[in-house]
């Protein structure tokens, strides 16, 4: 083989190696296990009266656990202001309340919003979490890396 030919040679051989090096490798790495096993989150707003919002929201959570897979995912609901009926014992949506807490969802009350409207914990459902502030909560979550969905 001629020298100039064994010089062109050389030089592809360099050059798709140089190509694939850099390349490559990164366009088949798979994901690591850290990353298949880190959860999404979400928090829900409800601040709304309606029973429509109310049964959305928890469709909503359901149909990010059912996505996803409940053991995949950190689902909120904070209710809060006029939403508060939510979670009022009498609630029209009380049983898919139980049921969403029972599936790992966490359904909190804003105590100043029950203080303001004169609620203790006897009004509300016994499956029903509490936070001090809902609007804070939200605020906290979504630095927390949580997506905010108000439906």
């Amino acid at each position: 083989m001629k020298p100039i030919h064994q010089f062109r040679t050389l030089a592809t051989a360099i050059a798709l190696a140089l190509t694939f090096a850099s390349t490559g490798v990164q366009a088949v790495d798979a994901p690591t296990p850290q990353a298949e096993m880190e959860k999404q989150k979400v928090v829900f707003q409800v601040s709304a009266s309606d029973p429509k919002i109310w049964n959305l929201a928890l469709n909503n959570a359901k149909n990010v656990q059912q996505e996803i897979g409940a053991k995949n995912a950190e689902v909120e609901i904070v209710v809060y202001g006029p939403g508060i009926g939510m979670l009022k014992f009498d609630s029209a949506v009380a049983s898919r309340i139980d049921e969403a807490v029972g599936d790992g969802v966490k359904v909190v009350a804003c105590e100043n919003t029950m203080k303001a409207q004169k609620l203790s914990r006897d009004d509300m459902l016994a499956s029903a979490g509490y936070v001090p502030a809902g609007v804070v909560e939200l605020m906290k979550k979504q630095k927390e890396g949580y997506a905010y969905i108000r439906p």
